[in-house]
């Protein structure tokens, strides 16, 4: 028996990521885009046989399995709320969200499944454990974490740089952070451990932004029917391995 797509709605899909996300879907018989939702009304309504909508017309969207979300922290709340009162899952990377809406995942967690992360690299996701694994290996070692990316962005040091930091912390690390803004670098995270006389240094480079539409995607479908919980990417990778 045919297993049926994963229904996604595609939340911010007129960004950078929205159109990644719309791209790469449309390549995989295993998903299926049901909705595509822009902040302001679509100057069509279908597009390459995707239904779009307004913000202001979320709750008109079709039943969907899971929402991925790369939009504003404005818009972060409806599309929250949509997904718990229709039992969906929620794969998110919009930053900057508040405290109040980072309680509010929290609570959403114990009604569905979400991931919310700060970059959807699966290699970063590899990444993110090791850190912590070394840290906790290293005890003393001086912990220096430096994130390059490209002169627009503005945020420093990068949410994935304190991501990075926050794995750090958990295996006993104090980090500390530099950041450089040069060309058009995609993202490159370097964290490095010295000790007297030797120096550890791991290392992931984003050559090209589809590595972070194609992780969402992977989280989105290891995300589909999983219990309500809160998961990492990294969580999601390890349950696809075993």
């Amino acid at each position: 028996m045919t297993t049926p797509p994963i229904r996604l709605l595609i939340h911010g899909a007129s960004g950078r990521m929205g159109q990644a996300l719309l791209r790469l879907a449309a390549e995989r018989n295993d998903l299926q885009v049901v909705a595509a939702v822009t902040r302001r009304s679509p100057a069509q309504r279908v597009v390459d046989g995707v239904p779009h909508f307004a913000a202001s017309e979320l709750h008109g969207a079709p039943q969907f399995d899971v929402a991925i979300d790369f939009s504003l922290p404005e818009g972060f709340d409806p599309v929250l709320a949509l997904c718990v009162e229709r039992g969906a899952g929620l794969v998110s990377g919009t930053t900057g969200i508040s405290e109040t809406q980072r309680q509010a995942l929290i609570q959403a967690a114990t009604r569905i499944p979400l991931v919310w992360a700060s970059n959807f690299s699966l290699g970063v996701a590899v990444l993110d454990e090791l850190v912590e694994r070394a840290a906790a290996a290293l005890a003393g070692w001086d912990c220096d974490i430096v994130e390059s990316h490209h002169v627009h962005k503005q945020d420093a040091p990068s949410g994935t740089a304190l991501t990075l930091g926050a794995a750090a912390q958990k295996g006993g690390a104090q980090p500390h952070y530099a950041s450089l803004r040069a060309g058009d670098i995609v993202g490159e995270h370097l964290v490095q451990f010295t000790g007297l006389g030797e120096r550890i240094e791991l290392t992931h480079r984003a050559t090209n932004r589809d590595i972070f539409a194609r992780g969402a995607l992977f989280a989105a479908v290891q995300l589909n029917g999983r219990a309500p919980a809160s998961y990492r990417v990294r969580d999601l990778l390890a349950a696809s391995a075993t």
